[in-house]
């Protein structure tokens, strides 16, 4: 069984089409985000515990324990919002040289 093109995350994948975030919305790759993010932060975590999604670097540490880590509320008097998670889907770790 192949996966179907509906099925699928990454739908500009190759970068054939737009990757403008007018183009990702007619795509629809931002359909589901706001009933997503209404199920709130502890459930998104654990739904990805419960997958076992692993990092892909040398030791596989669990991705929901890692993002379980992230504080819920600020702890240095910032005006606290949603968490940010910056990821790297390249792979490759950015580094500065001069």
């Amino acid at each position: 069984m192949s996966l179907q093109d509906k099925d699928r995350i990454f739908t500009n994948l190759y970068g054939f089409q737009d990757c403008g975030l007018k183009a990702a919305q007619v795509r629809g790759d931002w359909d589901h985000t706001k009933k997503l993010l209404e199920r709130g932060q502890d459930a998104i975590i654990d739904e990805i515990k419960a997958s076992g999604l692993r990092g892909r670097g040398g030791a596989g540490f669990p991705t929901g324990l890692k993002w379980s880590f992230m504080p819920k509320e600020s702890r240095d008097g910032r005006p606290s919002g949603p968490p940010f998670i910056l990821c790297s889907f390249t792979g490759i770790i950015p580094r500065w040289e001069r």
